[in-house]
């Protein structure tokens, strides 16, 4: 099978996001529909599920620059007020980030610096040594794991000396990983599932490992880079 090139992957992405961020109805087959996890997922009962909780690992601290990538309106669900941490956001879907643009300056315009449009792979749009914190959570497993390669390559440029990288990736030994995967493959967007050992070889490569924490879909990691 021909690899999908990045950008294709991207647009595929965006395009799926924007339209579940726009609430407009996904066709599937039947028996999708018939899965006890597009039921959940209808229902918006599956992201409450498999979000992954970076603050338990990470917790942004007061006046910490955080980027956040992949963080569709994040800053609206998650408690960034009370952290009192300042919000860098970036993802590929235009209707999350025009959201944010929208409604995250009403609830707090100090903390809320701002989000862009664009992948987690290519970050200069951000100075180097920059952040304190950053976190990808939700998206790894629409990719290969040469990508996350860059992605951490790109995420080392723009964190601290010292700084901390929080993101999750998916675990295909959790009983719900598979019915996921069909029911992210009828959504419109492909996903790999690459054993947690690939992941764990490629973090051992490119930074000092510090904890995890597993989920009932994902596998939440902590790096120093």
């Amino acid at each position: 099978m021909t690899p999908i090139p990045l950008s294709d992957r991207l647009t595929q992405l965006a395009r799926r996001y924007n339209q579940e961020y726009r609430g407009d109805p996904f066709e599937v087959p039947a028996e999708v529909e018939s899965l006890a996890i597009f039921r959940d997922w209808a229902a918006g009962k599956l992201q409450q599920r498999v979000a992954s909780p970076f603050w338990e690992l990470a917790k942004p601290k007061k006046n910490q620059r955080c980027l956040d990538l992949g963080c569709g309106v994040s800053f609206l669900v998650y408690p960034w007020v009370t952290w009192e941490a300042l919000f860098y956001g970036r993802d590929i879907s235009t209707v999350a980030c025009e959201a944010l643009k929208s409604r995250a300056p009403q609830l707090n315009s100090k903390l809320f610096k701002g989000v862009t449009v664009g992948g987690a792979h290519f970050l200069e749009d951000y100075e180097p040594n920059r952040f304190d914190l950053a976190i990808a959570t939700g998206f790894s497993c629409y990719f290969p794991l040469d990508y996350w390669q860059r992605v951490i390559e790109a995420v080392q440029t723009v964190l601290k000396p010292g700084g901390q990288f929080v993101f999750d990736v998916i675990n295909p030994e959790t009983p719900l990983a598979e019915d996921w995967a069909i029911l992210e493959t009828y959504l419109g967007a492909e996903v790999f599932l690459e054993p947690l050992s690939e992941w764990e070889r490629l973090l051992n490569a490119k930074g000092q490992k510090l904890s995890r924490r597993s989920g009932e879909l994902f596998m939440l990691y902590k790096l120093a880079l």
